[in-house]
């Protein structure tokens, strides 16, 4: 191996371009953007919502069919089973659909799905390299419009592990995005009164922005005394810099506008003290902190993974026994074709059900210009398994969406040889974001409209 004719000290390189990347204050400003102003026509929002493991899905002729997720029937005359009657109150306003998934996850380990629910990318021991999620993608093209691009949270937060994911949402380069997991830290992001002094906040920023130039103007000069697989390391590098320098920007654009006010009924409804003890409280602010979020169009991009695929390590592995269940969310779900377990499961899907209702049903209490806030958001609910060990066919309902073109009220079958993805380029394509492909697409699912 030749000598080489310098030696850059590793510590002073990330001195001089990594410190930038530590500051607190740019993390939690780094998807603001300006307001624009008010339209005739309300904003258009996107929203999915995920749990592991699949459901129960005895055959219909078993004793326990009635705790089959699925319903009875199909079309608009189907008759929901014990699982989602708490829906019964939206049923107009929502479509089950079956048969759906994604053929990459079909390939893929058993578990391995939640990151891919949002992406349809395939991943295995070999390659671990996501693509870009369905919220991502959307708050892309439509993120600069409110102060927030998009909502990313979770019950455990961060990102997980690959395969086992605590986030659904992933950026262009497929990397995952960290997700929030605590109610106070989530509402004083969005509604928090911030650093009441406007010009120490003005110098930070501009502290920054000259921070972050020096850092750019310092790689050209560095870039070309680097080898090819260095010059790859330190160009991901300079992207995550010049993400920052755009979210700086578009702080200080969103500087001299006041955070929205929130009604004295929603505060005294928030449970900001909730956590994973208590699991109903849990999911239910979380659910509140998305409806203000789009209620105040703060974002019009969320996510939320209330349970994921990490076994008995995920904070909500716990979620059942704490509701008064005996088994762990894992057992349960492992267990749910041995004797009685369909009616576990079913039970805890109801559980999962009524929370879910209750998140539709606060949509649909605000008006708009345009309906309700619920028939202008689409809602994805779901799994990427049907049942436990089984990629196939998940168990999926789409709300909201009445004033964007779709007809509910309807239970579809689709056919296995149909992606996932189209479902995505149908919800994109509604939502004003025009698609013509997105992941392994084929075309739209032209059912859904009216």
């Amino acid at each position: 191996m030749a000598d080489k004719s310098w030696h850059l000290d590793r510590r002073t390189f990330l001195m001089g371009t990594g410190v930038s990347l530590g500051l607190p204050w740019l993390e939690c400003m780094a998807n603001a953007s300006p307001r624009p102003s008010r339209t005739e026509q309300s904003p258009r929002r996107i929203c999915a919502l995920y749990f592991g493991f699949g459901v129960a899905l005895p055959p219909a002729n078993h004793e326990h069919a009635h705790w089959r997720w699925f319903p009875q029937g199909e079309g608009s005359e189907y008759q929901f089973t014990e699982t989602l009657k708490p829906l019964e109150s939206q049923r107009n306003k929502m479509t089950i659909l079956g048969g759906l998934s994604h053929p990459n996850g079909r390939r893929m380990g058993a578990h391995d799905t939640a990151d891919t629910f949002l992406t349809g990318a395939y991943l295995n021991n070999k390659s671990l390299i996501n693509t870009i999620s369905l919220d991502q993608y959307a708050a892309t093209r439509i993120g600069d419009q409110t102060r927030f691009s998009s909502l990313v949270m979770s019950t455990d937060g961060g990102v997980g592990e690959p395969t086992r994911s605590s986030t659904l949402s992933y950026n262009d380069k497929g990397r995952p995005l960290p997700a929030l997991h605590q109610p106070q830290q989530i509402f004083d992001r969005f509604f928090g009164e911030g650093d009441s002094d406007t010009i120490a906040q003005r110098r930070r920023l501009k502290s920054a922005a000259s921070m972050l130039d020096r850092v750019l103007e310092d790689s050209h000069s560095l870039r070309n005394r680097l080898g090819n697989q260095d010059r790859e390391k330190l160009d991901e590098y300079l992207t995550a810099v010049r993400q920052i320098e755009q979210g700086v920007e578009r702080s200080q654009s969103w500087l001299e506008i006041p955070r929205p006010e929130l009604h004295d009924e929603d505060r005294k409804m928030l449970q900001l003290d909730s956590d994973d003890q208590a699991p109903l409280q849990f999911i239910r602010t979380m659910y509140d902190l998305i409806y203000l979020a789009f209620r105040t169009d703060s974002t019009r991009v969320a996510t939320y993974q209330i349970t994921n695929m990490a076994d008995c390590s995920s904070k909500a592995a716990k979620f059942p026994q704490l509701q008064g269940f005996k088994d762990s969310l894992h057992t349960l779900a492992h267990d749910w074709d041995k004797p009685g377990g369909s009616e576990r499961l079913g039970q805890w899907d109801r559980f999962m059900a009524e929370q879910f209702a209750y998140f539709l049903n606060r949509l649909d209490s605000a008006t708009e210009q345009q309906g309700t806030l619920l028939d202008q958001s689409l809602v994805l609910y779901g799994s990427s398994n049907s049942v436990t060990h089984d990629n196939n066919n998940y168990p999926l309902i789409l709300a909201g969406g009445s004033q964007m073109g779709f007809k509910h009220g309807r239970f579809l079958k689709f056919s296995d040889k149909i992606p996932m993805s189209n479902l995505f380029v149908t919800m994109l394509n509604q939502a004003g974001i025009e698609s013509p492909n997105f992941a392994d697409s084929t075309g739209e699912l032209n059912e859904l409209l009216s």
